[in-house]
């Protein structure tokens, strides 16, 4: 709102500068009434929008990201229940990122304590599926943990 008040002297006074320049004098007061008019309809629109909810978001903006979130969490279920090399190539990074995040924990700066962390938070069992040095190189394609695995991984994350 001060932006809007200060833009609008400046346009008033930056048109009766130009009036006077152009040696216009005549209109200077039908051209400043005009700049006045302007600011005090943009000001009244501000105002009158101030207590209505912001109408800038479509009703199929909304959906679309919906669609989108859908369509991502039906994927990483689908991979959550795929091979062994779906999870170490799309789920095990995006665990692994999620723990360093919520723990606060970098592997960079202290590998013992990353390692010490995970095994503490998730346990042994699942800590070997959320570990980013556990991968394995050969591709393996035997059953990945599954839905219940990273259900129980994500909730854990959740507690933090």
């Amino acid at each position: 709102m001060k932006k809007l008040i200060a833009l609008g002297i400046c346009l008033i006074v930056g048109i009766e500068v130009l009036t006077l320049v152009l040696q216009a004098r005549h209109l200077v007061l039908a051209a400043s009434g005009v700049a006045l008019a302007l600011v005090l309809l943009n000001i009244r629109r501000v105002l009158g929008s101030g207590n209505r909810p912001d109408t800038d978001f479509d009703a199929d903006d909304l959906g679309e990201g919906l669609r989108r979130w859908l369509s991502n969490t039906e994927t990483t279920i689908r991979r959550s229940e795929s091979t062994r090399a779906d999870w170490d190539r799309h789920l095990r990074p995006m665990l692994a990122r999620r723990f360093e995040i919520a723990t606060g924990q970098s592997q960079t700066k202290d590998p013992a304590a990353f390692n010490a962390t995970g095994q503490t938070l998730f346990g042994a069992e699942l800590w070997e599926w959320v570990n980013p040095n556990n991968i394995s190189h050969t591709g393996d394609r035997g059953p990945g943990p599954g839905r219940r695995a990273l259900e129980t991984i994500l909730q854990r994350l959740e507690q933090v």
